[in-house]
């Protein structure tokens, strides 16, 4: 099963899905600001996944500079999939947290930097103990000079970690698919939750220029 889970599927393959779009609530849970568009002109978006998407979205709330965040899947083939249907393994989708921030207080580089410390982004179709392809490692940019930073990362992290004896990098950056909605109980799930899951584990390899 896991050997399924951790192949991506073809899109013949994929459910069908459905035209309704997931609803979810109106403010944030933890800062109350809106977790759907619009937002203010001055905001930007990052898109990211990295493992399982409860730790990740809390770790970039936190950050200073952010406005909002949402998790939800993107980079597959169902519209509009249930958690359930992703984690089949059959819709392609990873579990992706949206951040829009402000770049006047926080900029893309150092979103990326806290994207690579905050999991192994070695590991491939999984993120330790968490095995699919919805918890491959992703970088999903807006435009160009996104895509032109996230390799720029990419390529100095691969370095700093193949000195502490780390593999190849294994992180798709693509230019940013459309972003799937998770279900209201999905966002913001460890404010909720305090003692719930989160399977994130970084290599404690610092990334240059952080």
């Amino acid at each position: 099963m896991f050997d399924q889970k951790t192949r991506m599927p073809a899109l013949e393959h994929a459910p069908p899905g459905r035209e309704k779009k997931m609803p979810v609530p109106e403010r944030h849970f933890v800062n109350s600001n809106p977790l759907q568009p619009p937002f203010p002109a001055e905001m930007e978006l990052a898109l990211f996944g990295l493992g399982c998407f409860w730790g990740a979205e809390r770790t970039f709330w936190q950050r200073e500079g952010v406005f909002s965040t949402a998790v939800g899947y993107a980079a597959g083939f169902t519209p509009n999939p249930t958690y359930e249907e992703v984690c089949s393994g059959m819709t392609g989708h990873n579990e992706v947290v949206r951040v829009v921030f402000d770049p006047g207080m926080v900029t893309y580089a150092a979103l990326l930097a806290l994207f690579w410390e905050l999991h192994d982004p070695t590991q491939g179709m999984r993120q330790g103990n968490d095995r699919g392809t919805q918890y491959r490692s992703g970088i999903y940019v807006h435009d160009e000079r996104q895509g032109r930073l996230a390799r720029t990362s990419r390529e100095a992290y691969r370095a700093a970690l193949k000195q502490r004896g780390y593999g190849e990098i294994t992180t798709e950056i693509l230019p940013a698919p459309e972003f799937y909605y998770a279900e209201s109980y999905h966002q913001q799930y460890l404010a909720k939750n305090p003692g719930g899951y989160c399977g994130l584990g970084g290599t404690g390899v610092e990334c240059p220029g952080g």
